[in-house]
Order: C-alpha cells, then sequence, then structure tokens
C-alpha cells in the first residue's frame, strides 16, 4: 500500500495533528505539523509537533514524561489533517494544565439537544 502524500501547502506548511488515545477513543489534543516533525514523527514513532510560538520542533512529553507513542496514524479525506491514535507514556496527563485531554473547557450553545448515551 502507497503512503498517502500528506499535503503540507494548504496552511502555509502546516497540518494539524489531532491526538486519539488508542485505547478509550478520547481525543486528548491537537497539535501542527510541518513536515519536518512529521518526518521526525514517522522516525521515532512519537508524535513531534512544530511549535509555532517557539519556531522548533516539540516531541510531547519529552519534559514531562508523558510521550505519545503512535499506534496507528491516518489522514484525512484532503491530506492536510492527521489524526494519531496513541499510547499515552508516563502518568498520562497529557495537557500543560495536568488534565488527561486538553478538551476541558465546555462550552454552551443554544437550541442543542444533549444525546442520551447507553
Amino acid at each position: 500500500m502507497t503512503q498517502p502524500k500528506v499535503d503540507f501547502e494548504k496552511m502555509d506548511g502546516l497540518v494539524a495533528g489531532i491526538v486519539q488515545d488508542a485505547r478509550t477513543g478520547e481525543v486528548l489534543m491537537l497539535g501542527f505539523l510541518n513536515p519536518e516533525s512529521y518526518q521526525k514523527t514517522l522516525e521515532s514513532g512519537f508524535v513531534t509537533f512544530w511549535s509555532r510560538t517557539r519556531q522548533k520542533l516539540w516531541m510531547k512529553g519529552e519534559t514531562s514524561g508523558n510521550r505519545l507513542r503512535v499506534i496507528s496514524a491516518a489522514t484525512d479525506c484532503d491530506n492536510d489533517a492527521l489524526l494519531f491514535r496513541v499510547e499515552v507514556e508516563g502518568d498520562g496527563l497529557v495537557c500543560h494544565e495536568g488534565t488527561v485531554s486538553c478538551f476541558t473547557k465546555p462550552l454552551t450553545f443554544a437550541n442543542v439537544v444533549e444525546v442520551k448515551r447507553g
């Protein structure tokens, strides 16, 4: 099977990288990758982002120990976003605010119907 060509041109050299826990399915974080960080991720097996604020490569968890080991990865239909299913190493607190997921701040919308599960 041929590796899809990731399209870094649509967003000025970057693609969004969505990180999902491979075991639970929970979305953990969103970061951005450039060609260099994508190549580093392919070579190391750990998600490496491009820090837009620091303008340098950033392997998630290199200081906290909560590295993101890639279990599987896919691109979207336009080849301009990546989904990484990962196993989190360390204590599992991916967010710099000390939570498992970066998505912890609920938003309120008018006319939203709550879906009951189970």
